[in-house]
């Protein structure tokens, strides 16, 4: 399964990750949250500048990170998505930076994270949030969501079914995404927003929809179960990424 092959590739990266990375800084991060909660009426959607996938393949050639980061930002996205996982996503870890220093709004670093330095590296360079994978963490979940925090980075948990769920409403994490895309077999289902929501709604948690949006009318049908779209994709591999950016924003 791709997800295997994504995994023994992570565990390898991990591997050659030093012991410890600079002393935590003072910066005060871009708040995920806020964006959201701000976004002035329109859909709060975090656009995600990503070159490739397992399941599109290339979806962008030759991507100027600083410069799309600003055709984004001018599209009307509250924050920015951007994949650093090298072999199956086209990314790394700079590429957070070269955002970081074109736009001011909440930077999330999208990488499959099982380390403890791989959250001390996400404050080094230049995140705002971290995405922490439900599935892929398990029991060492909550202490994750804490360690995010305490680095000064905003936890984005994502889940997938409802013992997802059920674990990561025990943590602290106050932003819980909930992919459509199943990671093993890549299919999307976007029901799975729609059945996990209830429970992540009661339990006072926003709630982030990820993957599968392709044009104005999946947003819109979408609305109601969810605070906010985590879409990568569509966006990227358009003619015109601002223009179809701003086709999900004002849906």
């Amino acid at each position: 399964m791709i997800l295997d092959d994504i995994m023994r590739r992570t565990e390898k990266r991990v591997a050659r990750l030093p012991a410890s990375f600079p002393e935590k800084n003072p910066r005060t991060c871009a708040s995920l949250t806020n964006a959201i909660r701000n976004s002035n009426g329109k859909n709060a959607v975090i656009a995600e500048i990503k070159c490739s996938s397992p399941s599109h393949g290339i979806i962008r050639r030759n991507v100027d990170m600083a410069m799309m980061a600003g055709v984004l930002v001018r599209g009307g996205c509250v924050a920015l998505s951007v994949l650093t996982e090298p072999y199956f996503f086209g990314g790394t870890g700079q590429d957070i930076f070269r955002v970081k220093t074109a736009v001011s709004v909440p930077v999330l670093r999208k990488d499959f994270i099982i380390d403890e330095r791989q959250i001390a590296e996400s404050q080094a360079i230049g995140a705002d949030a971290v995405l922490l994978i439900a599935a892929l963490l398990g029991s060492r979940l909550t202490g994750f969501v804490d360690l995010a925090k305490d680095y000064g980075l905003e936890p984005l948990v994502e889940v997938h079914n409802a013992a997802d769920v059920e674990l990561t409403l025990a943590t602290g994490a106050t932003l819980i995404g909930i992919n459509n895309r199943d990671l093993n077999t890549l299919t999307i289902d976007r029901s799975t927003t729609r059945r996990l929501s209830g429970s992540i709604r009661s339990a006072g948690r926003m709630i982030i929809s990820e993957s599968g949006m392709r044009s104005a009318d999946d947003v819109r049908e979408m609305k109601p179960y969810c605070d906010a779209f985590l879409i990568g994709s569509s966006i990227m591999s358009d003619n015109y990424p601002q223009k179809k950016l701003k086709e999900f924003v004002c849906a």
